[in-house]
């Protein structure tokens, strides 16, 4: 008989001591794990702590998010908050123009900006005139850009708010957008995280978050304090290879993988006994059993030739412009059908992002939107006939807008006082404007809204309450929270 005498506990024999050394077998090394895992979550937390339940907290409105994310800083005038005062105005500086106030921060009781004056005391930043024509879209009569016809053909369906603000500068504001923090904060979850973290599975072949298109390494990670296992799945387009090390070695038959993943399996939960506290130790058993059940369900799901050549084209998959975005498109209404919760898409990665239009903005968004436009509006039609889009909200955002002002000959610097995003699907009202920003763009000013604000709305519509999924001594800010955008609401 072991002895049970010396370990030392204060409060009488650890529970994963006792099944160590009773030998339980693999069935008490799962129970004292689970054990353990109730005793850190409930016993030990302060009482005003309710961990997640796995499910909603009351009835919501969608299941899933797909959150479409343009790196670099989309201008606003130039896609939909166009402001053809800019082109009135052209080449004169803010204070020549009826509009010299947008940048009194003392009659706006906005953020004080910094205006950049040349040697003789005149303002240096001269207003640039739009780069592309716009008209009005759909029934809802919505003004947006010509470089976006096709999701202008949606328009009856999104909701457009054109008064977000943000306070980074340059592009740690991705990760700022993602997590409601400025990257000098720290490091805080995103949003995928916590909607991962507080809600269970609607598929357990599949995470229920997944990533697609290159990140920086300042917007890498999702889960943060809450464990590695809320970061999102990178998945990459290809059936033939979607995931990092996801193919048979060389010779391995299938029944030999399944011998090898039962022999890694136990020996894990012979650790996760030992270390039931190591939250990279639990996150690896977690990922290393998924990742075994993913190598056949995501193949599947990638296999995009299953689909009708009228889909494929609708997403723009005949189309070398389109093709590669309109794969991810494709993918990502694929995956949403399967349950996956939360799937993050990131266009134009690589330095400080594809649509980060200093010079050439011309040739930058009308190419970037050549792009994205038509596989947009495929997912949004696709969702909708398919009775997807009343469950799923579809997000289009990006990290900040552009100056009114031009840089250098032919571009737009960033912008971070007034800038547009817009929402559909999930229980959003289509067809609506809300929000605006002043005449020539420079700041919002009717119903102003954090980027935690969205945050709120979705974890709204999708059942939760982000003060209820707190954890023990992380206490977050107010403005983290953010508060939901009811206007929208249907």
């Amino acid at each position: 008989m072991p002895s049970f005498c010396n370990h030392g506990s204060a409060g009488g024999l650890s529970r994963r001591v006792f099944l160590s050394d009773m030998g339980m077998g693999f069935t008490g090394m799962a129970l004292g794990a689970m054990l353990a895992q109730e005793r850190v979550g409930r016993a030990e937390a302060p009482a005003i702590w309710q961990p997640p339940t796995g499910r909603p907290l009351f009835t919501p409105q969608a299941k899933s998010v797909i959150w479409l994310f343009m790196n670099g800083g989309v201008s606003q005038a130039e896609s939909f908050d166009p402001k053809p005062e800019l082109t009135r105005y052209a080449g004169m500086s803010i204070n020549e123009t009826p509009y010299r106030d947008v940048q009194n921060p003392d009659k706006l009781k906005l953020a004080r900006v910094t205006v950049i004056n040349d040697a003789n005391g005149q303002q240096r930043n001269k207003l640039y005139p739009l780069q592309v024509g716009f008209r009005k879209y759909g029934e809802s009569g919505i003004e947006l850009s010509d470089w976006v016809p096709h999701v202008g053909g949606c328009v009856d369906d999104l909701a457009v708010i054109r008064s977000m603000y943000t306070t980074d500068d340059n592009h740690g504001a991705q990760t700022q957008f993602h997590s409601g923090r400025h990257m000098l904060d720290g490091e805080f979850p995103t949003l995928g995280a916590w909607v991962d973290y507080g809600l269970g599975s609607l598929n357990d072949n599949l995470p229920q978050f997944i990533s697609m298109g290159k990140r920086e390494y300042w917007n890498a990670k999702d889960g943060h304090y809450l464990g590695p296992e809320h970061d999102a799945i990178p998945i990459l387009v290809d059936p033939e290879n979607p995931l990092d090390f996801g193919k048979l070695a060389s010779g391995q038959t299938r029944d030999e993988q399944q011998i090898g993943f039962d022999l890694v399996g136990r020996l894990n939960r012979l650790k996760g006994i030992e270390y039931p506290d190591d939250p990279a130790l639990a996150a690896r058993i977690k990922a290393y059993e998924l990742a075994f059940r993913m190598q056949t369900s995501v193949p599947d799901i990638l296999n995009l030739k299953a689909e009708t050549e009228e889909t494929q084209q609708l997403y723009g998959l005949d189309e070398p412009a389109t093709r590669d975005f309109g794969m991810q498109m494709l993918a990502a209404r694929r995956f949403v059908e399967q349950g996956v919760r939360f799937i993050q898409v990131q266009h134009g990665a690589g330095g400080a992002g594809a649509w980060d239009a200093h010079s050439a903005l011309k040739a930058n968004h009308s190419g970037n939107f050549k792009g994205v436009d038509k596989p947009i509006a495929g997912l949004l039609k696709d969702l909708k006939r398919r009775g997807l889009l009343d469950s799923t909200i579809v997000l289009f955002a990006s990290e900040f807008g552009r100056t009114p002002g031009t840089q250098g000959a032919d571009g737009r610097d960033h912008h971070i006082y007034g800038f547009s995003i817009w929402m559909a699907g999930g229980g959003i009202k289509g067809g609506i404007v809300h929000g605006a920003t002043d005449e020539i763009g420079f700041h919002a000013v009717e119903h102003r809204h954090y980027v935690t604000d969205i945050h709120a709305t979705i974890l709204r519509q999708m059942g939760l309450d982000s003060r209820k999924l707190e954890i023990p001594g992380r206490k977050r800010l107010d403005i983290d929270h953010g508060k939901p955008i009811l206007e929208i609401l249907a």
